[in-house]
């Protein structure tokens, strides 16, 4: 069946025109492979040239740069559509690249950067990752420790990533290093090309969920990448990440409301069909109310992420914190609905054939990626104290 979505005003007709457009290409080619991407752990390299061919990356870019100029609903959208290919690791990937790690090479590097990276990511040339998780900085993006100093035209870079979505693979890296002292204002991101010497990968990481996004941890050893390679200004790295981090936690949102969409589906044909007792599922009430539930969480949810994307199109400040209201209860939705399609398909939602408990593993990792809910509550708790100061 096709799920009944509300009607939203934020959206117009040629929104709806691409969300056909992209749930066509994940039908023809991402969900007929997943079940092979995620044992395999990896999606082959030339599904980013597919996409680019499909005009998917670098969807609010310029032009001028190969990107198609679109607003975040666009971006929403066609994150939505990519959760439904049955494998929320294959979704990462792709956004990991066009989100994560083009975002800010396109709003803050200069023209030769964007011209070397950029342009050939959005073709689907170059495999890019965000490096900023560390060891002893996850969401204390303050405290990184890899250092990178000045040494005449070059940085010189040693230190640890994990945690790296596309980092096993990755042509370059738009890498957050300390450069200065020690706290935020010492922090600036740079483009790093990974064949540079002294770099090296270290694990594949084995994850609950999302399997079919290589994840890894990166080393660097006395590496020298050009001054020219720092991204806007040196020390503003961590204003850049913060400022960036909205559209992550904006494509995660889009990301869980998609994966609600596609559960709840499945879950109704699997509750029309499947018998017991001398009827279908779907007839018996408890059933029908646990649907109603989710359906009011998954409208609730999306209508809380389409909100974040007017304001972030709009450059609100308040953009911050409802980005960050999407996001907690989007992870928290994708998880309830989740649980309630697993314990729907009883045992047949414990074999591996099914998408069904890969998506419960899965979404499980909205609530860490990009700012944990831990993070989100408390940045909204601030936003209520600088209500408070305000009146």
């Amino acid at each position: 069946m096709t799920y009944p979505r509300q009607p939203s005003a934020y959206l117009n007709d040629d929104h709806d025109a691409f969300r056909a457009a992209v749930a066509a290409f994940v039908a023809r080619e991402m969900r007929p492979h997943a079940q092979e991407w995620e044992t395999a752990g990896v999606f082959p390299r030339d599904l980013y040239v597919r996409a680019a061919q499909a005009e998917l990356l670098g969807l609010r870019y310029e032009p001028q740069w190969g990107g198609s100029g679109l607003d975040y609903f666009a971006t929403v959208v066609l994150c939505e559509e990519l959760a439904k290919c049955d494998s929320i690791g294959t979704a990462v990937g792709l956004m990991a690249q066009s989100e994560f790690a083009l975002s800010a090479i396109a709003d803050e590097a200069s023209d030769e950067l964007k011209a070397a990276y950029l342009a050939p990511a959005i073709r689907g040339e170059l495999i890019g990752a965000i490096g900023v998780s560390e060891p002893g900085a996850g969401s204390d993006v303050a405290s990184i420790a890899t250092w990178a100093r000045r040494d005449g035209d070059e940085y010189v870079i040693s230190g640890q990533k994990t945690f790296i979505s596309n980092g096993t693979r990755a042509d370059f890296l738009t890498l957050a290093v300390r450069t200065g002292k020690p706290g935020p204002h010492g922090i600036s991101l740079v483009v790093f090309p990974t064949d540079t010497p002294g770099f090296s990968v270290g694990r594949r990481l084995d994850k609950l969920g999302a399997r079919a996004s290589d994840t890894g941890e990166l080393f660097f050893d006395n590496c020298r990448i050009p001054a020219a390679n720092l991204v806007g200004e040196e020390g503003w790295g961590f204003r850049y990440i913060l400022s960036h981090f909205a559209g992550e936690r904006l494509v995660i949102a889009a990301f869980a409301v998609g994966a609600m969409e596609h559960l709840i589906t499945i879950g109704l044909d699997y509750a029309r069909t499947r018998r017991a007792f001398g009827r279908a599922l779907w007839d018996f009430q408890a059933w029908r109310h646990r649907f109603a539930q989710m359906t009011t969480r998954l409208e609730a949810t999306r209508l809380l992420t389409y909100q974040a994307a007017d304001l972030l199109n709009r450059r609100d400040p308040a953009a911050e914190v409802a980005v960050s209201m999407a996001k907690l209860a989007a992870a928290e939705a994708a998880q309830f609905v989740a649980a309630e399609v697993l314990q729907l398909h009883g045992g047949f939602g414990q074999m591996e054939e099914s998408p069904v408990p890969r998506y419960y593993r899965d979404v499980a990792g909205f609530s860490v990626g990009a700012g944990t809910s831990e993070i989100m509550r408390e940045l909204i708790a601030r936003a209520l104290d600088r209500a408070r100061e305000k009146s």
